[in-house]
């Protein structure tokens, strides 16, 4: 007998409309874009080394994964994220269950080289590898050989052939940290097929309940309102932030900005803002999202004898500048401590960065206009904590605005209020595991 692809699911599937492929063919032409994507990967990597990584990492990858697997296993939680920023939504669920549970062995996938490259030794996960590509015989086989209790995928991550084999073998997968929108294939007419992916999850754990929302609609009920775990990572962060010799001497009797994973159009909007007599006495902290020499290099020329390179000073030298760049990586998420607003770079870009880990300390946030795929960021832009400007005269307005102190208290307690209302997902999600396993 045929293996039976679609089982029976908690979500209810809509009824097709008329122009929509039936699911075996929208599903063969999806496991041929993967073959597609394969071979794009493949030539790719002769010109871009992200990409290279990428293959290189998943190859071979069986081999190396079942060398990885300890054969006396008590229980296993395989987790995969995209990149970086799913990681962090990930990580504080995974360091709890480690302390919690030590004998659990727990496999973290990645897709992203980026995220991989930098997390590849995260101590809280046993096994750490490329998700291999979402092939039916990969799926098969990535299954046979984790063979987890549980499957925790992280936000935005939905690779079909995955899904239905652990619904197929009934492994029960969760999604965390998600977030829904209208305009999601999944809610679309056209997106029958892609709502049987929706189908192979046993629980969702949403940031919002306008996703709760849109969920229900489907037929999605085994849902549960948990918020962004990133909160959770980022209090963590705040409150252990440790001391910096050099940053607290730069700080001392200063109001100071910290800047965020800056890019050059970030840099030439806040050179120019900057020159405003009024915001004369303000200090600047500037870690450039890529601290390339060749980055950190034309951002000091460009600054003359006003800036300093974080490696290229010490705490009786740094109080002489006002721009001080942190040409490292790793070191920005505690240096908030020593501000008093927060820059963060990505909005004149594909979108802004991490802007939760200022948040947790209570510095009101400023970015550019693209940042409307970011809950917290919509959020706290209603409670006007965050500020979203487009020139450089709307973020020379803002800062001015934010010298007041009314204005800065105000936009800290709504900051402060959102970050109650929304920490807690991590254990609440815990405790779904006691029962669960």
């Amino acid at each position: 007998m045929a293996q039976n692809i679609y089982p029976a699911s908690n979500c209810r599937i809509l009824p097709e409309a008329n122009l929509t492929l039936p699911p075996e063919m929208t599903h063969t032409l999806y496991n041929i874009a993967i073959y597609v994507l394969s071979l794009a990967m493949q030539l790719g990597a002769f010109w871009d080394t992200k990409i290279k990584k990428g293959v290189e990492g998943r190859a071979n990858w069986r081999n190396r994964l079942a060398a990885a697997l300890p054969q006396n296993r008590k229980k296993t939680l395989w987790i995969h994220v995209a990149s970086l920023g799913e990681f962090e939504q990930g990580r504080p669920v995974m360091e709890q269950i480690k302390k919690q549970h030590p004998d659990w062995h727990i496999v973290l996938t990645f897709f992203s080289p980026s995220g991989y490259e930098l997390r590849k030794n995260y101590p809280h996960a046993d096994t750490i590898l490329y998700l291999p590509l979402d092939t039916p015989a990969n799926a098969r086989a990535f299954l046979d050989e984790v063979q987890p209790d549980l499957i925790i995928f992280v936000k935005y991550e939905f690779w079909a052939n995955y899904l239905l084999e652990a619904q197929h073998r009934r492994i029960p997968v969760w999604l965390i940290a998600a977030l829904f929108r209208p305009e999601q294939y999944f809610f679309q007419w056209y997106g029958a097929w892609s709502r049987r992916m929706l189908a192979c999850f046993t629980h969702f754990f949403v940031q919002t309940q306008d996703s709760i929302n849109l969920l229900h609609g489907i037929g999605c009920t085994k849902t549960t309102l948990a918020g962004d775990t990133r909160i959770d990572r980022v209090l963590d962060i705040a409150a252990q932030a440790p001391d910096n010799d050099i940053v607290a001497a730069f700080a001392r009797h200063h109001r100071i900005l910290v800047v965020g994973s800056s890019w050059e159009k970030d840099e030439d909007l806040l050179l120019t803002a900057l020159q405003h007599p009024d915001l004369a006495n303000l200090k600047v902290i500037c870690a450039p999202h890529e601290p390339s020499q060749a980055h950190v290099t034309r951002l000091l020329e460009r600054l003359g004898a006003g800036a300093v390179a974080y490696s290229a000073t010490n705490p009786e030298q740094v109080t002489a500048y006002r721009w001080l760049i942190i040409d490292n990586v790793g070191m920005l998420n505690t240096l908030y401590r020593y501000g008093h607003w927060a820059y963060i770079g990505g909005g004149f870009g594909t979108g802004i960065h991490n802007t939760l880990e200022p948040a947790a300390f209570g510095l009101p946030v400023i970015f550019g206009p693209k940042y409307h795929k970011f809950e917290e960021a919509k959020q706290l832009i209603r409670r006007q904590g965050f500020f979203s400007v487009h020139d450089s005269n709307s973020l020379q307005e803002t800062l001015l605005m934010l010298q007041q102190e009314p204005a800065r208290q105000s936009a800290r307690a709504a900051i402060q209020q959102y970050l109650r209302e929304n920490c807690g997902g991590t254990s609440l999600i815990l405790q779904f595991i006691q029962r669960y396993l």
